[in-house]
C-alpha cells in the first residue's frame, strides 16, 4: 500500500509552508531526508543543480513548519562522523588553514604561520571546492554527460592552478622574510566547505585550525550560513578565528587577553589548552564573565577562579571583572576589549543543539560578526 504521508506529492504537504533544516552534500541530504521519512516526518531536497549550481552548499532538506520541533530532536541524533570519532587520533603536529584565496584568508594564513613557529608545528592550506559533478556523492544514481565531466575537469583544473599561485606567494613571503620558514603543504577538497573542514578535523586531529572571517564587516544574513561559524560548531579542535581588520598576526606579540568563563569545570581544561599556544609569554589574563544581572556570587566565583590560575600559572598575570550583557552583548564585550585593550577573545564552547544555535546563537558565533578581535574557542572539553 502506498504510504501517502510520506508522498511529497500528497496535498496535505503541498500546502504546508516549508521550511529549511540543513542543507548538505547530496549523499547526506539523501541519508537525512530517508531518516526523517522512516521517523514519520515528510521532506524533500530541493534547489539541486547539478549543471549550474549558484553557490556551494545549495542541496536543502525541507519539511513543513508544523514537523520542526519533531525533525530538530530526530537531527540531533544524526551524527554522519559518528564512524570517525570512534577511532580517536594522536594529536598531529599541524596547524589547518582553511583557504578561499581572499585577503582575509591570507590574514589567517600570516597567523598560522607565526603560530606554528612557536609551537613547532607545521601548516596544512585545505581549499574546499564546488563543482556540478559530484562522483563521490551521487554514485550510479546518475548518468553524468561527457559535457559536465569537463565543466567537473575545468574548475578542478582553475582551483589547482589558483592554489599554485598561494603557494607561490607563500614562498615569496617567506623568502622576504614576512612569514616565517616552516614546512607547508596543501590540499584540495571537493565539497561544502563547513562539512570537509570538520571531517578532516576529525581524521587528522591537528592541533589546531586558523580561519579568516569579515568581522564587523559581515552582514547579518551571513550569520547562520558562516562557515567558520559551522566549524567552530562542529569539530573538537581548537578555532582561532582572525578578523580582516585584525592588528595583531601572533601570539608571542600580544599583551592581554580576555577568556570568558560561565563558572564550567570544563573552562579550566579550555584554558590548560589555551596555555599550549600562549606558552610562556608575558600575558595579562582577564577572567571575564558576562552577567545580565548583579549577583555577588559572580564575583566571589570569579575572585575563587583567579587565585586558582594565579597558583597554576604564576607567570601571567590575572584580573577579573564582570560584564554586563543586559542589552547589546555584543557592543558590550566589544567596548570591555578596546577599553582594555585586549588582542584576544578566548573561550570554551559546549555543543549546543540545533534550535539554540539556530535561533538563540552562542557568543562566539556572534562575536565572529561583531568584533575586529581575534578569537579562540575550545570545543570538546
Amino acid at each position: 500500500m502506498e504510504n501517502k504521508k510520506n508522498d511529497p506529492q500528497n496535498e496535505s504537504y503541498k500546502d504546508g509552508k516549508l521550511v529549511t533544516v540543513a542543507i548538505h552534500t547530496y549523499e547526506k541530504a539523501e541519508i537525512l531526508k530517508s531518516i526523517l521519512e522512516s521517523e514519520g516526518v515528510p521532506a524533500i531536497i530541493e534547489s539541486i543543480n547539478l549543471i549550474q549550481p549558484v553557490v556551494p552548499g545549495n542541496v536543502r532538506v525541507r519539511i513543513n513548519e508544523c514537523d520542526l520541533p519533531k525533525a530538530l530532536k530526530i537531527i540531533e541524533d544524526v551524527d554522519f562522523s559518528a564512524k570517525a570519532e570512534s577511532k580517536k587520533r594522536p594529536v598531529k603536529k599541524e596547524i589547518l588553514v582553511p583557504v578561499d584565496f581572499s585577503d582575509y584568508s591570507f590574514e589567517a594564513c600570516e597567523f598560522a604561520f607565526r603560530l606554528a613557529k612557536d609551537i613547532s608545528s607545521s601548516v596544512k592550506l585545505l581549499h574546499v571546492f564546488f563543482s556540478p559533478y559530484y562522483p563521490s556523492s551521487i554514485g550510479e544514481m546518475f548518468s553524468v554527460p561527457a559535457g559536465d565531466q569537463e565543466i567537473y575537469k575545468e574548475v578542478r583544473s582553475k582551483t589547482e592552478k589558483e592554489m599554485q599561485k598561494w603557494m607561490d606567494k607563500i614562498e615569496e613571503k617567506i623568502k622576504e622574510g614576512a612569514l616565517p620558514d616552516v614546512p607547508f603543504s596543501h590540499n584540495l577538497s571537493e565539497g561544502l566547505p563547513e562539512e570537509e573542514i570538520v571531517d578532516y578535523s576529525r581524521k587528522v586531529n591537528p592541533e589546531a585550525i586558523v580561519m579568516g572571517t569579515r568581522g564587523k564587516s559581515a552582514k547579518e544574513a551571513d550569520l547562520i550560513g558562516s562557515v567558520t561559524a559551522e566549524v567552530i560548531e562542529g569539530c573538537h579542535t581548537p578555532v582561532f578565528a582572525i578578523p580582516e581588520n585584525t592588528k595583531q598576526f601572533g601570539l608571542a606579540g600580544m599583551k592581554k587577553i580576555v577568556f570568558l568563563t560561565n563558572f564550567q569545570e570544563r573552562e579550566l581544561k579550555a584554558f590548560e589548552i589555551m596555555m599550549k599556544f600562549v606558552k610562556d609569554y608575558p600575558i595579562k589574563v582577564y577572567l571575564a564573565h558576562i552577567a545580565k544581572k548583579e549577583d555577588v556570587w559572580d564575583e566571589i566565583k570569579l575572585a575563587g577562579i583567579n587565585k586558582y590560575l594565579q597558583q597554576h600559572y604564576p607567570s601571567l598575570e590575572f584580573e577579573y571583572a564582570v560584564i554586563d550583557g543586559n542589552q547589546g552583548l555584543e557592543a558590550k564585550l566589544d567596548k570591555f576589549v578596546k577599553d582594555n585593550r585586549v588582542e584576544m577573545i578566548a573561550m570554551s564552547s559546549s555543543r549546543r543543539n540545533i534550535f539554540t544555535r539556530v535561533f538563540n546563537p552562542g557568543i562566539a558565533r556572534r562575536m565572529l560578526f561583531h568584533s575586529d578581535t581575534p578569537l579562540l574557542v575550545i570545543k570538546g572539553v
